[in-house]
């Protein structure tokens, strides 16, 4: 068996400085006046993830860290150390530095876990591609890092990287993985792809993800020595998130920001090494890789894959398989779960907690969950992408009302308020303003954008867009949201992006994308297209252009062709107009 590096004083102490948090049912610093509360005043992990993993390993080693149902893994904390090791000593003899780029481009399985804590060992920043991205957008998000190196899975379902890859950079058939020079991506020099054992596929440009690894050497002390030349404000991962200017905005985070708030959002939780969280949603979004893997890592629990998308059965077969505690998911994976034919075939009974995010959280929803699923301690989690995610949890000790109807008071170590979209004055509790996030988990900036970075965080204070209230127990209930921003079954989706792509298309004149309710997702985009004079634009022609080049959840779910916008008297469109003219036509209302 694999032995784990040794730790240094400084690393075995990790454990015992960390802060353990007494949730309430109301803020301590109730009742409040104004719209603003503080999170406990606790102390931060100031630790790297490398480190604080290593730390976790020394005292549960032997316990469960991992299991991947589709593939077969059942890796103790130790075990788990030794591949990580193994992978950080080969992206090292890879030549990769400090500060490099390397994207991974798939779903759920171990080679993502692996890639998320062995990036973090070597300080190699992780840029997480959604796996709905098409060549347009892989392209755009590749070149915007200057990625020196892309891991990806081979295909999912309908979806074939490699030949997206080929599409891309039609010149790659006569290279060879070590000897990239690519004209579209052309950082990139290596290619690597998630094999299984069974593969017996020789891709001459690409290299196998089980050969790459075995280069590697888990007891490398380059691993050892790299990982003590890291800093914790170091940025260690690049998520991107849906442009309000029309193309995604890469938010830059540190291992500070992502390590903590994964604890805190754990001990919300209440989890401890005993605790199996099983992980439906994508580890793309901090959804799976903060509030999933560092939420039940930084407790020394158990990982649990269902499968690599997810698919309600296997959710159910593998809580009940591995004694789950804990399920993650947005409110459509839940509605499918309680939905399915043999859900009462199911003993769900070792289910105690779990967060329901992504899009607002219907009250009959949360009931059945409590009810059916056996989950009591359920927590409802808010935050965005830019403060590594989530700022207001709640908990335990929430009451029902409040569990149902607020995301619940601030995270420890935070601040929010909720001011005057106008004057920017802090307000007095109850009244409607924008949300504001202060604190530890602020991301460091957009990757290459300052002028954007500077827009939304203004003397440390993320603007988030989301409109929202707070009440005198610091209970904060969000309302509205970001202008424009439509959420698909908890994708956020910038409709001013659909449009500037669509421009694209050599029959449209203009364009105009909105949100309208939809029973199974909770909205879905429309678009209005004006085509170019004389000529003939089908729906079928527009869904085409999308389908070979942006993600599937981004494609308009409705069309129409006009020939002018409802407009006020100075000439604004009135997008509100469209939305409810929509709604009317298809009976959504």
């Amino acid at each position: 068996m694999i032995q784990p590096s040794p730790l240094s004083t400084a690393s075995s102490d990790i454990l015992n400085n960390i802060p353990k948090i007494n949730m309430g049912a109301r803020s301590a610093n109730a009742p409040l006046t104004q719209s603003y509360d503080k999170g406990p005043d606790v102390p931060l992990i100031e630790a790297t993830i490398g480190d604080f993993f290593d730390a976790i390993v020394a005292k549960y080693p032997e316990r469960e860290a991992l299991v991947v149902r589709h593939q077969n893994i059942r890796w103790t904390y130790k075990q788990l150390q030794g591949q990580v090791n193994k992978l950080a000593s080969a992206i090292i003899e890879m030549g990769l530095e400090i500060g490099d780029r390397i994207g991974i481009w798939s779903h759920n399985n171990s080679e993502w876990l692996l890639m998320q804590l062995a990036t973090a060992k070597v300080g190699v920043i992780l840029v997480n591609i959604n796996p709905a991205y098409r060549t347009f957008e892989l392209q755009y998000a590749l070149n915007k890092l200057g990625c020196s190196a892309l891991v990806l899975m081979r295909h999912f379902k309908t979806s074939d990287y490699t030949q997206m890859i080929r599409e891309l950079c039609p010149e790659i058939y006569h290279k060879t993985f070590n000897q990239l020079d690519l004209v579209e991506i052309p950082t990139v020099e290596r290619i690597i792809w998630i094999d299984e054992p069974e593969d017996t596929d020789d891709i001459s440009f690409m290299q196998k993800f089980s050969d790459w690894i075995a280069q590697g050497d888990a007891n490398d002390p380059r691993v050892k020595e790299r990982q003590a030349m890291l800093k914790n404000t170091d940025a260690i991962n690049v998520q991107f998130t849906s442009g309000t200017t029309g193309t995604p905005k890469g938010a830059t985070l540190s291992h500070r920001n992502i390590l903590n708030n994964g604890y805190f959002i754990g001990e919300a939780m209440n989890l401890t090494e005993a605790d199996r969280l099983c992980i439906p949603v994508p580890l793309y979004h901090c959804f799976g890789m903060v509030l999933g893997n560092l939420a039940i890592l930084t407790h020394g629990g158990c990982i649990v894959y269902p499968n690599d998308g997810f698919e309600p059965l296997t959710v159910l077969q593998t809580v009940e398989a591995e004694k789950c505690t804990a399920l993650h998911g947005v409110p459509t994976m839940f509605i499918a779960e309680l939905d399915h034919p043999d859900f009462d075939k199911f003993d769900l009974s070792s289910l105690r907690t779990g967060i329901m995010a992504g899009s607002s959280c219907p009250i009959e929803v949360m009931r059945r969950v409590i009810d059916k699923m056996h989950m009591q301690e359920v927590t409802i989690a808010y935050g965005m992408t830019e403060t590594s995610p989530v700022s207001c949890q709640t908990n335990e000790h929430t009451p029902l009302e409040k569990q149902v109807s607020t995301v619940g008071l601030v995270q420890p170590a935070l601040e929010v308020k909720v001011v005057d979209t106008g004057t920017g004055e802090t307000l007095p509790i109850g009244e409607t303003g924008e949300l504001l996030t202060k604190g530890y988990s602020v991301m460091k900036g957009y990757w290459g954008s300052r002028f954007k970075t500077r827009e939304a965080i203004q003397d440390g204070w993320m603007h988030t867009g989301d409109l929202a209230t707070m009440d005198e127990d610091g209970y904060v209930k969000v309302v509205g949201r970001s202008k424009d921003m439509v959420i698909r079954g908890g994708e956020n989706i910038y409709p001013v992006e659909i449009e500037n792509y669509l421009y694209r298309h050599p029959k449209i004149r203009d364009v105009q994308v909105v949100g309208i309710p939809d029973k199974r997702y909770g909205e879905v985009l429309a678009a209005w297209i004006i085509p170019k004079e004389g000529v003939d634009l089908t729906e079928e022609e527009v869904k085409q252009f999308c389908y070979d080049n942006i993600a599937h959840y981004k494609i308009p779910a409705y069309y129409r062709f006009v020939t002018e916008y409802p407009m006020t008297i100075t000439g604004k469109i009135q997008k509100y107009k469209i939305i409810e003219q929509m709604t009317a036509e298809l009976g959504l209302a």
